[in-house]
């Protein structure tokens, strides 16, 4: 079951892993697929503004204020010879309107960009005079590791008059921050698609916490059936064992033997009818079919029959409890049936888990305050680790001591404990120490007047 259960994990844990280093490298491909596509329409957009404004190149007219074009300017100069630049022709706004224009019909609308028209030089072919640029060009142009440039050379057309008298002009067209214009463009892939793998992983882990679970369920069923085989054995030893000397015919002749052993059957029959209560009440608990007889309770009367019951266990270990009950209101609304089982189980605890060479002292304290009740367990026994301290008030499970079968019981005894605790609106909290005791300090709503 073991080995089947690591192979289960392990192949889930191979396919889990394959199918987010698949996604890893989906959502990189398309990332990297859109970023060049539109790389391209910015591209193809910045051309066609370019192509746009070079058929006005070698170009000497220029419009007038009566919006009509003339072949002499109304001021001649020497300027006249060479023909109108594309910045001269037209403005900033134009310009920039021309290309929000064109980064619409390229479905670009939603992203931002700047640019600059200026004269190249011919010899260096850097650009050595800006006539119209965007406000922020500069920064965005500098900004090399987010920002995608794309320059267009425009010149006279070849065979043209103005051919050798135009100069050369470039329009440079940068979008910022492209990067993060992609992921935008994706986010709501890219989120579908770590949503469906964070359903995968999730799935993954509660299907290894339900294996996990299971194999704990049954590895708490197999210790349960061991335990209970073992406390229903020895009763069982021991009733057969006084029948066959019952029926032993010097003992038939002897009333003193027969009424001891009679005490011996009954006292064992008693013993198998409080394992068999244990069980079926804990069945109960966990159905929620337990009704609490709601009543007035003194609870320091209550500690005390407790205390009556353990004081031949007790004196059999040398031991001793002691009591300091100061509580000033110690009335609950609570079930006294169940507060008995409840603090006679924490009792009968620090008893189980006493240590062999030393005497058990079992130190029970009580305190009230204006709304809640105290009582406080503290033993001098074995203690418990930090791992069996999380573990105690789960059913059936049970803090061993070396051997499975040293300690009595079937590990429902701190279970019952907090689930009466809760059902009377209590709580419960431990502190240990490995090897020098337990503290258990239980609280209760006092019953309102």
């Amino acid at each position: 079951m073991k080995r089947i259960f690591t192979i289960i994990t392990l192949l889930i844990s191979l396919s889990l892993g394959g199918i987010i280093i698949i996604q890893t490298s989906w959502i990189m491909n398309m990332i990297l697929l859109r970023e060049e596509q539109i790389k391209q329409k910015v591209d193809e957009a910045a051309t066609a503004v370019g192509q746009e404004l070079q058929t006005y190149k070698g170009l000497y007219s220029n419009p007038n204020k009566n919006g009509t074009s003339g072949i002499f300017p109304d001021e001649f100069s020497i300027d006249f010879l060479k023909p109108i630049t594309i910045g001269q022709r037209f403005s900033a706004a134009e310009i920039n309107e021309k290309i929000s224009k064109t980064f619409t019909k390229m479905r670009l609308e939603n992203i931002a960009f700047e640019f600059q028209l200026g004269v190249v030089s011919p010899r260096t072919g850097v650009m050595s005079q800006v006539e119209r640029q965007s406000r922020n060009f500069e920064e965005v142009y500098n900004d090399t590791v987010n920002s995608y440039p794309h320059a267009y050379m425009m010149i006279s057309p070849p065979g043209s008059a103005s051919e050798n008298l135009d100069v050369a002009e470039a329009l440079i067209v940068v979008v910022p921050h492209i990067h993060s214009f992609v992921l935008k463009s994706l986010r709501l892939r890219i989120a579908t698609s770590i949503l469906f793998t964070l359903i995968i992983i999730a799935a993954f882990y509660l299907t290894v916490r339900t294996m996990l679970r299971q194999k704990k369920l049954g590895e708490i069923k197999n210790d349960f059936i061991n335990n209970m085989t073992h406390e229903f054995k020895t009763p069982i030893a021991t009733i057969s064992l006084a029948v066959d000397a019952i029926r032993n015919e010097k003992v038939l002749n002897d009333k003193e033997k027969i009424g001891y052993f009679s005490t011996i059957i009954k006292e064992e029959n008693q013993r198998m009818n409080r394992q068999v209560e244990t069980i079926l009440r804990a069945s109960q608990l966990e159905k929620q079919e337990v009704e609490l007889n709601l009543k007035p309770v003194q609870v320091h009367q209550v500690i005390h029959k407790v205390v009556d019951n353990f004081s031949l266990q007790m004196q059999e270990k040398q031991g001793s409890i002691d009591l300091q009950l100061d509580a000033v209101n110690d009335t609950i609304e609570a079930d006294e049936v169940h507060l008995f089982n409840l603090v006679n189980n924490m009792v009968d605890n620090a008893l189980k888990y006493s240590k062999e060479t030393v005497p058990p002292v079992v130190k029970i304290t009580t305190s009230s305050t204006t709304k809640h009740f105290s009582i406080r367990i503290d033993d001098n026994g074995i203690g418990m680790n930090r791992e069996t301290l999380k573990k105690i008030f789960e059913r059936f499970y049970r803090a061993h001591t070396g051997n499975i079968h040293n300690v009595k019981g079937f590990g429902l005894g701190l279970s019952y404990v907090k689930t009466i605790v809760e059902a009377h609106g209590g709580t419960i909290r431990a502190e240990s120490l490995l090897g020098r005791g337990s503290t258990f300090t239980i609280e209760f709503p006092l019953k309102r007047s």
